[in-house]
């Protein structure tokens, strides 16, 4: 998962681990390090975008850290998608979505404003 999809809940009022058990039923799902450094930098901040990243942080620790090579959190994510470290990437980051795709991974992803959908390559 990405941070822009950690910060769903609050951004968008998305019960995204609900979400995710009607889409996937049973799953692991895994965050980078990288992922949990930028939602430390955005919390850090004030504002919505601050108090967005407090829960994301928060709902993190519900999944497994993975330590990469990439220390920009977008490109963790491709390489994980890429190597077929992960079934799919949780995102609703356009670019990050088609870099996804074109690793040849799954993206899930936000669908009107309260549903995750798959998107399959």
């Amino acid at each position: 998962m990405d941070a822009n999809a950690l910060m769903l809940p609050v951004e968008q009022n998305l019960r995204l681990f609900e979400e995710l058990d009607g889409l996937l039923g049973d799953y692991d799902g895994v965050v980078p390090q990288s992922v949990r450094e930028e939602l430390s930098e955005l919390r850090a901040g004030n504002g919505e975008t601050a108090t967005a990243a407090s829960v994301a942080a928060d709902l993190a620790d519900r999944c497994d850290t993975v330590e990469t090579e990439e220390s920009y959190a977008d490109d963790a994510l491709h390489a994980l998608a890429a190597g077929g470290d992960v079934d799919a990437v949780a995102t609703n980051d356009g670019p990050l979505k088609e870099r996804v795709l074109d690793a040849g991974a799954p993206v899930i992803h936000l669908r009107g404003r309260t549903q995750l959908t798959i998107t399959r390559p």
